[in-house]
Formats: structure tokens, sequence, C-alpha cells
């Protein structure tokens, strides 16, 4: 068997239970010829792998990509279902017309919306071009939940929303630069077009009278959470000499719509009218006896902002890019949305009187955006506290947010992980109001850690207290989330164990004394090992510490396989600091020796 067999095996085994007897049996199969693959050949995509397979067992389980897209999440367990539903027509006319990415297609296709990879995957299953097998992956570290080159696309995509059309615009004009009339087809959602990077493709496009663009937008009134006002078509009239609307829920109609676009001389753009249902996608819930869940830590902030005092005595202006329920914040504090315009989002504080609290709701993928915004309200912005919700698909590795966040002028960034660590560090802002005080909010539910910092926010408190008497071998300090991780794989360890709220703690004397008589200090951290906390610690108080963190990019996949495939189940790390622990024990034997 293959590497990729293999990888795959066990990708689609966690996903084993989610899948009916009929998809189990044709996902063996496929198996079977994966297996036998010859893949020596590294330039090969996983496409045309998968290719191969599908061709070697061409059984279709489904015939209707709709079923197939519905599959496709129910496996999953989670994604976004209702947008890539939205878009299905435009991507069935899409392949009607040969626009899948193939070569020789009519025109260029640079997918914007590149959450609807799952609606292409679902197209390429029912005509043939795919097994089942990557299906059961997705969202799993198998096949990617958004676009990329690997899998078929003309373009990928990581974080920013509205980079898609930034693309199309590049590749427009690059056509144009080399003298040919062959027109590149940009798919976008009404949502996406709120983007600054989206306002300037357009105007520039129109300015430099960029003639073979053909703008496709899915219209269906919502981002993550519905929009103020549906799309401005006098807004895109002022830009595109040729403005079409289409029934986007019928495919026919979109694809002749498309195809007369595509004939005819000049930029245009289509509405494809639609409609979407909630943003993510969410299984029935079992009916069982079993105890509610406690909420994501997240959702509470809406809660816990509200009962914040204010310097002015004023509500807070809280100001959030369709971010509104992530953070519970609806019917617990007064928020404008501004619809997935973060840029827009940190500009509104730029000029609100001194006093008022000022609230951003973002994300680690959005604050990306608004990034030389947020360097802006760092040097003028009075009491500004950043919401920074915590997305597992972009926290960790080499773009990990924290790290960036924290090199921002006068920015001081928390992962406060209770309820009074979260009021720690909004009495913290009030205090010193000329710094930016990031929170990220994590989007999990777990157990609060048996002790917190909000007495000393800024520095740490002991979870598993050391022993004073003598020096000790190990010591494991955590930051954050990290910390309910360690906590409960230390439970039968028993290692002194420190949980800091801050990334870069300012540790007093104290710590540091307890710290230093310590052989090996182990940090774990959950956002990214280089330059992070662990590295803070080592840096600035000179301590001997080993870092255990994300080191590589963070995988896109479920949270609980995800927390395991970086070594951060609990049961890893219990293993991890039980061997720290041993060897350094050994080492001082050898040493007395």
């Amino acid at each position: 068997m293959n590497g990729l067999a293999t990888r795959y095996a066990e990708v689609s085994a966690a996903a084993g239970n989610r899948m009916t007897p009929a998809e189990h049996t044709v996902v063996q199969r496929e198996l079977s010829e994966l297996a036998v693959l010859d893949l020596q050949d590294t330039a090969v995509s996983p496409l045309e792998v998968m290719r191969a397979v599908a061709a070697a067992v061409p059984e279709r389980l489904y015939d209707d990509s709709g079923d197939v897209l519905r599959r496709m999440h129910e496996i999953a367990g989670f994604g976004n279902y209702q947008s890539c539903l939205s878009s299905l027509p435009t991507v069935h006319a899409c392949f009607e017309l040969g626009l899948s990415g193939a070569a020789g297609s009519p025109a260029d296709l640079i997918v914007g919306r590149g959450h609807i990879a799952p609606s292409f995957y679902a197209e390429r299953y029912v005509r043939g071009e795919l097994p089942f097998l990557p299906l059961t992956t997705m969202h799993r570290g198998g096949m990617t939940g958004v676009v990329h080159r690997d899998w078929g696309f003309a373009n990928t995509m990581r974080y920013s929303l509205g980079v898609g059309l930034a693309q199309a615009v590049s590749r427009a004009r690059d056509l144009t630069r080399r003298g040919e009339s062959r027109k590149v087809v940009c798919l976008a959602g009404d949502g996406e077009l709120h983007e600054g990077v989206t306002f300037e493709c357009i105007r520039w496009a129109h300015d430099t009278d960029l003639d073979n663009l053909v703008l496709v937008v899915d219209a269906n009134d919502r981002g993550i959470e519905p929009l103020d006002k549906p799309l401005s078509r006098d807004y895109l009239r002022s830009y595109f000499p040729t403005v079409v609307e289409a029934d986007g829920r019928d495919a026919a109609a979109v694809r002749d719509a498309l195809d007369t676009l595509l004939r005819a001389p000049g930029r245009a753009a289509l509405v494809c009218r639609t409609h979407k249902g909630e943003h993510s996608f969410k299984p029935p819930a079992a009916a069982s006896a079993a105890p509610p869940r406690i909420p994501s830590f997240a959702t509470t902030t809406g809660r816990m902002l509200a009962a914040v005092p204010t310097p002015s005595g004023r509500p807070p202006a809280v100001f959030t890019a369709d971010m509104a329920n992530r953070f519970g914040l609806p019917g617990k504090v007064a928020y404008d949305n501004t619809g997935l315009a973060e840029t827009l989002s940190v500009g509104l504080t730029l000029a609100l009187p001194d006093d008022d609290l000022k609230v951003v709701a973002t994300d680690a993928m959005y604050y990306m955006d608004s990034l030389s915004m947020l360097t802006e309200a760092a040097t003028s912005v009075r009491n500004l506290m950043v919401l920074a919700g915590r997305n597992w698909a972009a926290w960790g590795g080499a773009a990990n947010a924290f790290n960036l966040l924290a090199l921002l002028t006068d920015t001081r960034v928390y992962e406060p992980v209770t309820e009074g660590e979260f009021h720690a560090v909004a009495r913290r802002l009030a205090a010193e109001p000329g710094t930016v005080h990031v929170l990220s909010m994590v989007d999990a539910r777990f157990t609060p850690p048996a002790a917190d910092c909000s007495d000393a926010v800024d520095d740490g408190v002991w979870i598993t207290p050391p022993d004073g008497a003598a020096d000790g071998d190990t010591v494991v300090v955590s930051f954050g989330y990290a910390t309910t991780l360690v906590e409960e794989a230390n439970t039968g360890l028993g290692l002194p164990h420190l949980h800091c709220t801050a990334l870069n703690p300012l540790l007093g004397r104290p710590l540091l004394e307890a710290l230093r008589r310590f052989k090996r200090v182990v940090s774990v951290e959950y956002n990214g090992a280089h330059g992070g906390f662990g590295a803070w610690l080592r840096n600035r108080y000179l301590l001997p510490v080993t870092v255990h963190g994300v080191e590589n990019d963070i995988d896109n996949c479920v949270h609980d396989e995800q927390l395991r495939r970086h070594g951060m189940a609990p049961d890893q790390l219990a293993a991890l600091l039980d061997t720290v622990h041993a060897e350094a024990g050994e080492n001082r034997a050898v040493a007395r020796a």
C-alpha cells in the first residue's frame, strides 16, 4: 500500500460511522484501487490520482450533485453547506459550459467564493471525475474545504475574503497585456463584495477599461449573517457596462446568461438571485438523555461584555464583520454589523471619543485583511478591545495570528479561558487605555481550569503548585486554551503546572524564582511555536524552555482530529510530559554519578 492510500484510509476511517453500508463498501473498493497505483511521480496532483481511482471504480452511489453535497457535509459533520447549495446551480452551469478548470475551457475560471469548493467536488463526482473516497475526508485532512490548485482550481485560497476577485483582475490584466481575447470568469458572493479589496478591484477594472472580466455574483442576501441591505445593482452598473440578472436557482438560466456574456464583447456582471439558509452546517441533534453541552466560550462574550463597566458610562461601541452570533452579541449588547467589511469595522473606531469603550469583534482570518488599519488604531485609538475569534484553521504555524498581533505597537494579546480572566483584561484596558487589548475568544467547549489569572492577568497562576522544599526536574507552563488540555493531561502526573493568560507574560519575581529552580521548563501552546509563547519565556527570562506547539501550518480539519494531528490531545500531552520528566530525572542521576 502506498503512503497516500494509507493516509486516506486513516482519514476516511475517522468518518466510518457516518457512512452508509453502501458508501463504506464502495470506499473500500476505491481504497484497494488507490493502494495499487504507482505514485512515484510527485508532480501528479491528488485530483489526477483520484480520477484514476474513479475510472477503476465507475459505480456512482448518487446521480444528483445536491445529494452528494448533502452527504459530504453529513459525513464531515460541519461545513458551509448552505453557501455551497446556494451556488450549486451556478457551478453546474459552469460545468455545462466547460468552465471547470480543464484545459480547453472557453474562459478562465477563478472561484472567489472559495468555500464553495465542495459544490465542484459534488459535480465532479456525478460526472465520474472523482471517487467517493475523498468526499468522506472533507475538512478532515484529506480533501480541502476551500479551493486549491491541487484539486482542479486555477487558484488557491486560505484566509482572505475578496482575494478571488483580485486574482481574477490580475489574470484578466495579464491576458490583455499579452494581447489575448480570452475572458476571465470570477464567482463571488454578495457578502464578499463588502470587502475593501473587491471595491478596489471593481473600480480599477473600470478605470483601466478591462474588458475581459465577467463577475458572477451569488446574491442570496446573506454573508455569515443576513446583510443589512441587498446587493446594489446600481453600484455594479456604475462600473460594469453590462449587468444581467438570472434566477440563480435555475442552472439552465444561469448557463444561458453566462454563455451570452462570454460571447458578447466587454466587461459584464451576472447577478444570480439565490437563497441561503443558516451559514454553517449543523447535523441533527441526537435524541438522547445526555446532559446539554456547555456553550462555546466565544459565544459567552456578549453576556460578559454587557457587564463590563465603561470609562464613559455609555454602552460600548461594538463593530463586527458578520460575526455577532459567533460572539453571542444579539440580545446582549448593541452592535453595528459592517457585513464582512472588517477593515471598516476597525476604521469606525478611529474618531470616537477617547473615553468610549470600542470593541471590534473579528476573526483570525478576517483581521489579516485589516492589519494596516489595526496598526493605525494602535497608534491613535484609546480604549480599544479587539475580540479575535480563534479559528482552528488559521491560528497555528507560520501564519499564526497571535504572534502577528503581538508585534503591533502598543498592543497586548491575551487568551482568557474563564469569565474572571475576561473581566481582568477589561479592567486592565480601563487602567491602560492607550494600549490595544486583543482577546482571543476561543471557539471551543471546555471546562475552565481550576485556577485563573484574574488577579494577575499579566503574570501567571499555579494550577498544580510546585514543591517549594526542593529543586524540581520539570515544570510545565501553558497559555490560554492549552492550559485546559495540559490540566487534563497532568491529572495522573502531578507535575508543577503554571497557567498564563497573556501571550507575552510579564512574570513577577516570585514566579521567576520558582521557575528557575527547575531543570527543564516545557511550554505548551496552541498558537504557533516559532516566536510565540515559549520563545517569549526563553528569550525574555532566559529560562531553559522546551517548546511544544504547532510548528507547521495548522491542519484544516475538525478540531478533535486537529488536536491529535498536532500532538495536542491530552493523552499525547501526558505521554510527552511523562517522557520529558523521566529524561530530566535520568540526566540528573547521570550528573550526580
